[in-house]
């Protein structure tokens, strides 16, 4: 069963600061659910990995392309979260030239654990990874949790059918003409 709020965790992020100079001029920022989420509207989706093939070819250009719809529909921010340390999240929105979704490593598992969303991938050699979803959250509080069907263990792929941008943005239009 999924929480009715996100739960409070720390994430483990890079950010660039330009005063370290050289050629990786990053340091770590620790980001605390509440600072990511309080006070405001965020449309987050989780994926299995970076550099895997239906969330690169699909799902996060999917909400790249329509980031600038989901800010018209009052979204704060869009937010790709995956099971993936910083490092390889940064690497990953470089190669595939994403500018406006904020990536946001979930290195130890300890969102998606929260949320039961945590899931075995061994036999593919992935370790735990994060189920596919997308939700709206709005000040902390889920008000919407699209999760591709059948969450389980060693699943043999879990393809983009419901956490895909087009229905999140349906939901959106949805709720604004009501």
């Amino acid at each position: 069963m999924q929480p009715d709020r996100v739960p409070d965790v720390v994430f483990s992020t890079r950010v660039r600061n330009d005063a370290l100079g050289g050629p990786n001029p990053f340091e770590w920022k620790h980001l605390t659910t509440a600072e990511v989420f309080s006070g405001k509207r965020i449309v987050l989706f989780a994926v299995p990995g970076a550099f895997t093939p239906a969330c690169s070819e699909t799902h996060l250009p999917g909400f790249e392309a329509h980031y600038d719809e989901f800010r018209a529909l009052g979204v704060d921010e869009v937010i790709c979260l995956s099971v993936n340390d910083a490092f390889v999240l940064f690497q990953w929105a470089r190669s595939a030239k994403v500018e406006k979704v904020f990536m946001l490593p979930d290195g130890n598992g300890d969102f998606t654990r929260r949320m039961g969303l945590l899931v075995q991938r061994t036999r593919t050699g992935m370790g735990l990874r994060s189920w596919r979803y997308s939700m709206l959250v709005e000040d902390g509080a889920i008000v919407k949790l699209f999760a591709e069907p059948g969450v389980r263990d060693e699943p043999e792929g879990v393809g983009v059918n419901v956490s895909d941008a087009g229905t999140m943005l349906a939901f959106l239009r949805e709720r604004a003409a009501a």
